[in-house]
């Protein structure tokens, strides 16, 4: 386990609930106003438990995104924090996926500048 690995990182907001040779799922849940240290994420596929706004910050710079409930979204992997700017837990599911990845373009800040 890394030290920029969520679960080592904020042990109280991720967890492990499978893993095996090619994927790693991860549940991810907090409250308004918890923040995130941190952290890096392979290639994953997330799926909203809840709706929920948060700001995610990378590289000096940062996004607002509203998320429904029940979407499925691709992230291309990332290294970000994260903070829970709404009125409503967030509650997410990460499918982190193990091995090479062929692309890193897609993430909640969008495209990587080039």
């Amino acid at each position: 386990m890394s030290v920029q690995d969520p679960t080592a990182t904020d042990p109280e907001l991720y967890k492990v609930i499978f893993e095996n040779e090619r994927v790693r799922v991860l549940e991810y849940h907090d409250k308004p106003g918890d923040s995130t240290h941190p952290h890096r994420h392979p290639d994953s596929v997330m799926v909203t438990l809840s709706s929920f706004s948060r700001r995610v910050s990378a590289d000096g710079r940062h996004v607002d995104v509203e998320l429904p409930s029940g979407e499925a979204r691709w992230l291309g992997a990332q290294e970000h924090s994260g903070e829970n700017v709404g009125t409503t837990d967030t509650h997410a599911i990460f499918v982190e996926l193990k091995g090479d990845s062929p692309s890193t373009t897609d993430s909640l800040l969008g495209p990587s500048p080039r």
